[in-house]
């Protein structure tokens, strides 16, 4: 909108042209939301929508696919005018699982949103109004809940027919979009209204004079100013008041109006509501930790959607998002007589991530994108799988246990990937099984370590001596923090032996990546073990190949490239694999190769780069199979590494130090730990 419009008559005309865009916060959000990409993904074995939207910027929002499905469907249903416009869209669930930082994240999407041209809100100031003379000194007020200069259009005079035969006769409208303007018709606020009446009385009725007192205006969208994104967190039961969401009587005001019966004498911008009341969004954090007074006001604004002091009223045009607690959500609910705030509200329980492949970069956020230092200043190493094992061990901690399942296997399909003869819908009946469940915490993963209990043990663990003297953040020492938390700040005692037992399994899996990693580096490749899992892969596939002649060799197309490659099919290679699998009879083995292959046919048409290291018991068949082979005679590459008295040890030990720090990613601090933990018999399964 071009800078120099500022009548109402130019502002009309914008709307009709198509450069403005006249409609309600929740029409607003929707289209911000569904103008921008989405895609189908298939979560917990249901098919669900990610909107790309959430999935923007350097700290975004990561999972809560399902909380984010059920606001959108809740703003669509408002924006189409139905029930959901009379309700708030509540958040409950654990602390640190992602509310509160979600519902910012919508505020500075819609900031951006509207900062856009078309996307613009405006509202209209009364000006020269110290010629009226019921005002002393005050020469312009702007309408104080933000009103959209439409709004005023609708309301010019007394007579709605008269005021709709104005806006078609002046500005051209045609019947079918001025029933689409009145589709979110409503009056004109207290003060606006007594002023226009004001200002009618001053010009005799003469509409051309009375516009000449009007201005449009730009609504600010600084963030400071909680001006279209405004956030109201609860405050204790003293010092909160009605006053904080409403607004009160203004002695300075009244100082200059000499007319005790105008509305203006009330400041609302004093209040949070007003605020955001010319089609924002308003956050109201911990809404039920209120003084019941203050959520009795809640109730009053989300039904009616009015700011109602003394009789006067102001209708506004607000979107209300909220947050809430799991406990402080309970003691709410046991006081029956507060089930109509409830009622008016949509409850949507969020869960903590249970994804462990997203749980990374979570992790990450945890951990922090810039540089970490030592006390002396010196830069902090991260040890390649501190991410891996941090997120493994916080996820399982949200995983409920299952008689159908084991923790393990629970992970990986909840993570989409395979998990041995388990199905996807094995866990979708897990899941819907235990959502049966009244009691919210008990359903799937509503109970767990959340960010906060990460952040704090990476905390712990930087300010450990043994990170400080390393210089490094060695994974290992990620489960002594863990560990410290669990036992400070976990104060149920089931959930703190459950969480301890969820360590020992984080332990476990942190093991086989270990056995991985030094396979990798001792064949003084990144990829090695990749490649002898693909291996496996292939011959299983290629074994019953017709063109296979008496020399084994046979030649296939990598999906991934295109190219035609050879390779020998080595059968006790194979056997030993199987056997590693606890594979013992010639039907399992079979059936293990046949699901393999089906896996294979499955995946690779999706994704020809997929590669069954997510399988995580082939990966420790094929590691085993090449680790506890003889190596030049030295005994085991554990006994090798363990005794470096001859030099042959010593020197393979040296070649694998330096594999790890130039291909693998590790410092010569947790390259050392890593070797010195491998030759233990530590958390073996």
């Amino acid at each position: 909108m071009p800078k120099n419009i500022s009548t109402l008559h130019q502002h009309m005309t914008a709307v009709k042209d198509g450069k403005l865009r006249f409609e309600n916060a929740f029409q607003s959000v929707s289209r911000m939301i569904l103008e921008s990409d989405f895609e189908k993904v298939v979560v917990n074995g249901k098919t669900t929508y990610d909107f790309k939207i959430f999935r923007n910027g350097a700290k975004h929002v990561i999972g809560m696919y399902d909380e984010i499905n059920s606001f959108v469907s809740y703003v669509k249903d408002a924006a189409e005018n139905g029930s959901s416009k009379e309700m708030a869209f509540v958040l409950v669930g654990e602390p640190g699982n992602g509310k509160t930082f979600f519902v910012e994240f919508l505020a500075s999407l819609y900031r951006r949103f509207l900062a856009h041209g078309i996307n613009r809100k405006f509202t209209f100031k009364f000006l020269n109004l110290d010629n009226i003379g019921n005002y002393g000194k005050i020469s312009t007020i702007e309408s104080q809940t933000y009103e959209d200069p439409m709004i005023l259009a609708m309301n010019l005079f007394d007579d709605p027919d008269e005021t709709r035969e104005y806006i078609v006769k002046q500005v051209g409208f045609s019947d079918k979009e001025v029933e689409t303007l009145y589709a979110n018709y409503r009056p004109l606020g207290a003060c606006s209204g007594y002023i226009w009446m004001d200002i009618r009385d001053h010009c005799d009725g003469n509409i051309d004079e009375m516009l000449k007192f009007i201005e449009v205006t730009p609504v600010p969208l600084t963030e400071s100013l909680g001006t279209v994104t405004g956030k109201y967190p609860a405050k204790d039961k003293i010092t909160s008041s009605a006053v904080d969401l409403l607004g009160e009587e203004s002695i300075q005001r009244l100082l200059h109006i000499t007319d005790t019966n105008n509305p203006y004498r009330f400041d609302l911008r004093r209040g949070a509501l007003a605020r955001v009341a010319g089609g924002g969004i308003h956050f109201s954090d911990e809404i039920y930790k209120n003084k019941k007074d203050l959520v009795q006001v809640y109730l009053g604004v989300i039904q009616n959607r009015n700011i109602e002091i003394d009789g006067f009223k102001w209708p506004i045009d607000t979107l209300i998002v909220a947050t809430s607690n799991n406990s402080e959500f309970h003691r709410f609910l046991s006081e029956k007589e507060e089930a109509p705030i409830v009622d008016r509200c949509r409850i949507c329980y969020v869960s903590h991530n249970t994804n462990y492949k997203l749980q990374k970069q979570l992790t990450g956020y945890a951990i922090g994108s810039e540089t970490r230092t030592t006390l002396t200043r010196e830069d902090l190493h991260q040890d390649p799988n501190l991410n891996y094992s941090a997120s493994v061990t916080s996820v399982l901690s949200r995983l409920p246990r299952s008689e159908k399942l084991t923790p393990v296997e629970t992970m990986k399909l909840a993570a989409g990937e395979v998990a041995g003869e388990k199905s996807i819908k094995t866990l979708a009946e897990v899941i819907d099984t235990l959502n049966q469940d009244p009691e919210i915490i008990n359903r799937f993963g509503q109970k767990g370590l959340g960010q906060r209990n990460l952040g704090r043990a990476i905390q712990l663990l930087i300010e450990s001596s043994e990170t400080n003297e390393g210089r490094c953040m060695f994974a290992y020492d990620i489960f002594k923090a863990l560990e410290r938390i669990i036992l400070d700040y976990v104060t149920e005692a089931n959930d703190r032996s459950k969480y301890l037992e969820d360590l020992k399994t984080g332990k476990g899996l942190y093991r086989e990546r270990i056995m991985t990693e030094m396979f990798n580096a001792y064949m003084d490749e990144p990829y090695a073990i990749r490649k002898d899992v693909m291996n496996y892969v292939n011959m299983i596939i290629g074994i019953d190949a017709e063109n296979l002649g008496p020399d084994k060799m046979w030649k296939y197309k990598d999906p991934q490239n295109g190219e035609l490659k050879a390779l020998k099919i080595d059968e006790r290679y194979i056997n030993s694999v199987e056997e590693r699998l606890g594979l013992k009879t010639e039907e399992q083995r079979e059936s293990f190769r046949t699901s393999i292959r089906k896996i294979y046919g499955q995946k690779i048409s999706v994704d020809p780069d997929y590669d069954f290291m997510d399988n995580l018991e082939l990966v420790k068949a094929v590691t085993d199979v090449r680790l506890k082979s003889d190596i030049a005679g030295a005994g085991s590459l554990i006994g090798a590494l363990a005794n470096r008295t001859n030099e042959e040890n010593q020197k393979l030990y040296d070649r694998m130090i330096e594999t790890m720090l130039n291909k693998l990613g590790y410092c010569k601090t947790c390259a050392q730990k890593t070797i010195e933990y491998f030759c233990t018999q530590e958390d073996e399964k």
